[in-house]
């Protein structure tokens, strides 16, 4: 579509001369969670890596609103407008709660009282635990303040890597319902997991991948009952 805030065309990636990417297109329109689904070893983290500017692509081509992501490095591409929060939640630990939003926001301090007080609103644990140590927080408490992080800066595209590993249902219905929240207006998520049946519950669109390649696309609710979606995490 030509109103994609994200266009993928026909990406490949290759570790050590193998491909983990090959041929990939997608796209992510304003207002809609697109999930990117598919067994460990599908590429999902090698096209979010991508995407992140820490892989680079050996053909295709990542857009974002129309301009080439291609030699920009991770900063660049958080300044146009994408926000990551990839697998590991990667919160630094010895700051507090607050301290890590901040961090977040790279230094920007127009509008930074409304940015955590949405945050506040997405994730209340993380008003209520401001100034409590990261290391002290609980699994989802971590991740939902990486994802927190992530949208210090108003990202317009946010990119999450698998942000229910590792969590309790509850845990995760809580980050999913936050995510959901997220992509509303000209505002946008792409997020990368192995839980299809929570994240294609909540997603407008669903991409299954196998081996790199797409195997399956379209509705996410759709993709929960597709062939193509036990295929993915059972075939061969």
């Amino acid at each position: 579509m030509s109103g994609a805030l994200l266009r993928i065309e026909n990406a490949v990636v290759r570790h050590g001369g193998v491909a983990a990417i090959d041929g990939v297109s997608l796209d992510v329109q304003a207002g809609e969670v697109v999930a990117l689904i598919g067994a460990n070893g599908a590429g999902k983290s090698s096209l979010v890596g991508a995407l992140a500017g820490m892989f680079a692509l050996e053909a295709g081509a990542m857009r974002f609103h129309g301009r080439s992501l291609a030699g920009l490095p991770t900063w660049r591409r958080v300044r146009l407008g994408i926000g990551f929060a990839l697998e590991g939640r990667r919160v630094f630990a010895g700051l507090t709660v607050r301290e890590n939003l901040i961090a977040g926001a790279g230094g920007e301090t127009r509008g930074l009282d409304a940015r955590l007080a949405e945050i506040a609103d997405l994730f209340p644990v993380l008003h209520e635990r401001a100034n409590v140590p990261a290391w002290q927080l609980s699994g989802g408490q971590q991740q939902m303040l990486a994802v927190g992080r992530a949208l210090m800066r108003d990202p317009q595209l946010t990119v999450l890597d698998e942000p229910t590993l590792g969590l309790s249902p509850a845990a995760a219905d809580s980050v999913l319902a936050a995510v959901r929240r997220v992509a509303q207006g000209q505002r946008a998520v792409l997020v990368a997991d192995q839980n299809a049946a929570q994240i294609l519950r909540i997603a407008d669109r669903g991409v299954v991948l196998r081996h790199g390649r797409v195997l399956a696309a379209g509705a996410g609710t759709a993709l929960l009952s597709s062939p193509a979606l036990a295929d993915a995490f059972l075939g061969g």
